[in-house]
């Protein structure tokens, strides 16, 4: 925090928040856009489903706020006492990794589970169906 109080004193906070030029923030701003009109496209045409989309959204709505306020990141990390705004996108990044992996692990157990009830319930229908077929078989005899 000291370091951050000197870099207030001698201006070099504004410069932070003006280190990301214009032309920058414009060409990020576009291709968050154009991801997430993908993504609601996706959603729209039934390619992926909402409850897996909700954290790209999220994503895109963050990096959107952050390319269009720079000012918000800058504020954030000294909230959260990280020196520099970068080194709190890559937290965010690493964080955000962390609950998408976690968030896929619970939907692949999910699925594993179901597909594992399926196969036995599909293993017990096809042993009655045998079993019937031996006792119609042996009714006819």
């Amino acid at each position: 925090w000291r370091r951050r109080l000197a870099a207030e004193k001698t201006g070099l906070y504004e410069k932070e928040i003006d280190n990301m030029t214009v032309k920058v923030r414009l060409l990020l701003v576009i291709g968050l856009v154009c991801v997430l009109v993908m993504i609601i496209n996706m959603v729209r045409k039934r390619q992926l489903e909402l409850k897996y989309v909700l954290g790209w959204l999220g994503c895109d709505f963050v990096l959107l706020l952050f390319s269009i306020f720079p000012g918000l990141m800058v504020g954030l990390s000294n909230f959260l006492g990280i020196y520099a705004p970068v080194n709190m996108i890559f937290f965010l990044g690493f964080l955000f990794s962390l609950i998408l992996v976690f968030t896929l692990t619970v939907a692949l157990s999910r699925v594993t589970a179901r597909v594992r009830r399926l196969a036995q319930i599909e293993a017990l229908n096809a042993y009655e169906w045998e079993m019937q077929k031996n006792v119609d078989e042996s009714g006819k005899k």
